[in-house]
């Protein structure tokens, strides 16, 4: 989890539009952050299989 200070800079506009990251809206995690739905993969996932996500589900085969 993302400390205190993380969320606040995230939610300043940055001074270049070139340092601008996208950033996990629940953890705060920089890597693997879907555009469409601003979360990571893990919260997606986790999200997923509560059913918060529509249309999504567990993938078998």
């Amino acid at each position: 989890m993302a400390s205190k200070r993380t969320f606040v800079k995230m939610s300043q506009k940055p001074k270049f539009s070139t340092r601008k990251r996208s950033r996990c809206e629940i953890t705060g995690r920089g890597r693997g952050v879907y555009r469409k739905f601003r979360v990571c993969r893990h919260m997606l996932r986790e999200l997923a299989l509560q059913g918060m996500v529509p249309g999504m589900r567990k993938a078998s085969w």
